[in-house]
């Protein structure tokens, strides 16, 4: 599989960007794991297949337009109640969009091939900014991919209810597949 040389503009209308979350906690059977999808994204990836470390990846994400798309496990099923409180709680409460509206990514360093890609790059969330490794692969004309993040290293506190019996877990996954 080869990548386009060339800019690539990337969106939800070429795919998707998820935020999965599990649970903790000697409540976590009473809880859901939860997968996020912002609304609101773009991104830019810079093809050079002659040197690859001249390529790069940079995305946006509207930290206000995270939705709730599944929630699995849990004692019921998640409500549409269920989801609107999850998401009021994310923006209000966990990543206070109002003073942090945008996540961004931005790619320091490409290599490998397009069947086994590392993008390095830093990863800014409530204006906090640490270093990510993510892991990628080009496969039908689609490039997939992700890495996993520890919340707490951003200052972000993850959600507990219960006097603290159900917890999220502290490490969230994020997974892209976005057409080329």
């Amino acid at each position: 599989m080869t990548l386009n040389e060339g800019t690539h503009k990337v969106g939800p209308e070429t795919g998707h960007l998820l935020v999965k979350t599990g649970r903790t906690g000697m409540g976590r059977r009473a809880g859901h794991d939860l997968t996020l999808e912002p609304a609101r994204w773009e991104g830019t990836i810079e093809v050079v297949p002659a040197d690859p470390t001249a390529s790069s990846v940079a995305v946006s994400v509207d930290a206000g337009s995270l939705e709730v798309r599944e929630g699995t496990g849990g004692v019921k099923p998640l409500t549409g109640g269920d989801r609107g409180e999850i998401q009021s709680t994310l923006r209000e409460k966990i990543l206070h969009t109002d003073r942090h509206p945008t996540i961004t990514f931005r790619s320091s360093r490409v290599t490998g091939t397009p069947a086994d890609l590392t993008i390095e790059g830093d990863l800014t969330i409530m204006d906090v900014t640490r270093p990510v490794t993510i892991r990628a692969a080009v496969a039908d004309d689609r490039l997939r991919g992700g890495a996993t993040i520890t919340q707490s290293e951003w200052g972000i506190k993850p959600y507990s209810a219960f006097f603290g019996a159900l917890k999220l877990a502290d490490e969230v996954e994020i997974a892209f597949d976005l057409a080329l």
